[in-house]
């Protein structure tokens, strides 16, 4: 090769822009960068703060090495939410990536740097290819509506019980007046006890405390029922035609919805969706043995979802009844077919999802709703 060719080659190089990847150890405070050349040479490392200004610092950081085709970012779904919509506001792709393998770790050690790298690894590699939850939509309304409720009934059923408990040992007169009450009314009525006359500091107490538990439950029941008025709202905004199907009300929808996240279009396939839910079977064969076993991952809260659906239908849906009939005279067991039924009812839903996130997404003025509208 000539001199001069390859004299031009070398400066070529030189001027060609780097590609490097990101990884970033997310924290509280402060996140940790780490950022790879395209054949896996760490080029640096850097701690940036937590906050709008450290996201753009960290960003610029990563972009002095060349331009960064990809960052890899732990939790996502918590400490990482801030720094993922950033850098999806400035065209950068995120990929979401777990934990560091414990096998690795112990042999390596933990710092947060050598976690930063790691990350950066998994996204080089494409051992991370899961696309982060947008967390800017519907959705994420749902997500903050239903922790809020369902923290509001633990309360509330707590205090009921805790209502209950102080009544077991208040004045027989008191207590055999509210006992055969049901537990609304019982509720209604202890919140307008009136203190008594009689100098007993026993029985006053019992009253205050009644009293106080019963207000606490009756706001509480004012709280659940205007979060669940707000959750079937949010559900309507962003997929009605859950709702429209039998056996899926707004809590159950509202529970996929969180697992598909604001941007579905990330889950490949239905069956992609089935295995979130933890309703996908998983491959368990070696040499002349071919099983399959339960998915025990996957989001729990989308697998209840699919299991309180699948038993409202088998309770009511004449087709579910007659698919059960069918599959039990076949040798089969109640419980297995109840899992070929959350495998169906996760396709539906992700068919269901995927079209109303598309609908709500479109604008008036997009040439793709006119072109599907005709």
């Amino acid at each position: 090769m000539p001199a001069a060719f390859r004299t031009v080659q070398a400066a070529e190089a030189v001027a060609a822009p780097r590609s490097v990847v990101l990884g970033v150890d997310t924290h509280k405070d402060v996140h940790v960068g780490a950022v790879l050349d395209h054949v896996g040479g760490l080029l640096g490392t850097g701690e940036f703060p937590a906050t709008a200004a450290g996201y753009r610092q960290l960003l610029d950081w990563a972009c002095t090495f060349g331009t960064v085709l990809r960052a890899g970012v732990e939790c996502t779904g918590s400490y990482g939410a801030g720094l993922a919509r950033y850098l999806a506001t400035q065209r950068v792709p995120v990929v979401e990536v777990n934990q560091p393998d414990r096998s690795a770790r112990r042999r390596r050690g933990k710092t947060d740097a050598v976690d930063a790298e790691s990350a950066a690894r998994a996204a080089l590699s494409g051992t991370a290819r899961a696309v982060p939850k947008s967390g800017d939509g519907q959705v994420e309304v749902l997500r903050m509506l239903r922790l809020a409720k369902n923290s509001a009934v633990k309360a509330r059923t707590q205090a009921l019980n805790q209502l209950k408990a102080v009544l077991v040992n208040a004045p027989s007169a008191l207590r055999e007046t509210l006992e055969p009450l049901s537990t609304w009314i019982l509720a209604r009525r202890c919140a307008e006890l009136v203190d008594p006359c009689g100098g007993n500091p026993a029985a006053e107490t019992a009253v205050f405390t009644l009293r106080l538990l019963a207000q606490r439950v009756l706001r509480l029941r004012q709280e659940v029922t205007e979060l669940a008025r707000r959750i079937t709202a949010a559900v309507r905004a962003s997929a009605p035609s859950l709702l429209e199907r039998f056996g899926i009300g707004p809590d159950s929808a509202a529970a996929l919805l969180i697992a598909a996240g604001d941007n579905p279009e990330r889950l490949s396939s239905e069956a992609s969706f089935a295995a979130l839910c933890g309703a996908s079977p998983v491959e368990k064969s070696s040499g002349k043995t071919q099983r399959r076993r339960l998915n025990r991952g996957g989001d729990r809260q989308a697998n209840a979802a699919l299991h309180r659906i699948v038993v409202t239908r088998m309770r009511q849906d004449g087709r579910t009844r007659a698919y059960l009939e069918r599959r039990t005279a076949e040798g089969r067991g109640k419980r297995e077919v109840m899992r070929c039924l959350k495998r169906y009812v996760a396709r539906e839903v992700y068919a269901l999802i995927r079209a109303d996130m598309i609908t709500c997404h479109q604008r008036p003025d997009d040439p793709s709703a006119l072109t599907t509208a005709a």
